[in-house]
């Protein structure tokens, strides 16, 4: 076990921003969060229990082996995109005063990921047509029987299988044939290092989608899922029909952006296109009803 703290640079409410997740555990009554999840690298898994004092400072207690606590530590930052320099977000909403509403509505809210890009795309990959709790009761029954149990205070927590595990399930309750050989496929690609957060963010936006795509049941959507979300893309942001709407209704424009206007009005958010794009998001589905459903 393993202690780690630090300083987030710019507003943040590990609390508040915990619960936009929708699955992970807490201690404390939600004052401490519990994050299980193979470590990349694929050596083995871990659980990070964060919390936040009053003066912002973030702490992460790692259990598991010692030899991969900073990268898990590193890794759970970056489910709450504290892994990127949030001193400039403010200054966003100061160019954008609809942005600057939304984020002191929302707490400065910075965009809530996917423990990796591996993840991502097996969460992705398992909920398709399926709704998110048939998703996320399946991905809970899969940790509990293959993904490595960690004790925290007498509590046992669940990390997903890591892609070696994964390969080895040929059949699972709730997955058909067809989900279970696209999972393999995800594992496989991890392996051979497709789905790495550093990889990811190495390449030009277009070609890793390209590259993402490439893999058995992944389209435009899946895609953008695991970069944006798995990888934690900062300084650009996702053009489907929902960003769209969004920023549609935002600035009450008379019909929905194409990709270069979208392009123009995200100058105005620059580093931080993909923060004020989930802010959008948040915005949408909570005072606006939700999206409407494609034509």
């Amino acid at each position: 076990m393993k202690q780690f703290s630090m300083k987030p640079t710019g507003p943040f409410d590990l609390v508040y921003a915990s619960t936009f997740f929708g699955g992970w555990l807490t201690l404390d009554e939600g004052k401490r969060v519990v994050i299980s999840m193979p470590v990349e690298g694929w050596r083995g898994s871990a659980t990070v229990v964060l919390s936040q004092d009053e003066d912002g400072t973030v702490h992460g207690t790692v259990y598991g082996d010692d030899a991969l606590a900073e990268t898990a530590w590193r890794q759970a930052l970056g489910a709450f995109s504290l892994d990127a320099d949030g001193s400039g977000w403010a200054a966003v909403g100061q160019r954008d005063p609809f942005i600057g509403k939304l984020q002191e509505e929302y707490k400065f809210l910075r965009p809530v990921l996917f423990h990796s890009p591996y993840e991502a795309a097996a969460s992705l990959l398992i909920g398709h047509r399926i709704s998110i709790v048939q998703r996320r009761a399946i991905m809970k029954r899969m940790a509990e029987a293959y993904g490595e149990k960690f004790m925290v205070e007498g509590k046992p927590y669940y990390a997903f299988p890591d892609p070696q595990k994964l390969l080895t399930i040929t059949e699972f309750k709730g997955l058909n044939d067809v989900k279970v050989t696209r999972l393999h496929a995800a594992a496989q690609a991890t392996l051979d290092g497709l789905l790495d957060r550093k990889y990811l963010r190495s390449l030009p936006i277009d070609d890793a989608l390209t590259k993402l795509k490439a893999l058995p049941g992944v389209g435009d959507f899946f895609a953008q899922g695991i970069l944006y979300r798995g990888a934690g893309i900062v300084n650009d942001m996702t053009k489907d029909i929902n960003t769209r709407q969004a920023v549609q209704a935002a600035y009450n424009l008379p019909e929905l952006p194409d990709a270069a206007s979208l392009a123009t009005r995200a100058t105005i958010w620059h580093p931080y296109e993909m923060w004020a794009t989930v802010l959008l998001h948040v915005w949408m589905r909570r005072e606006k009803g939700g999206f409407r459903m494609k034509r």
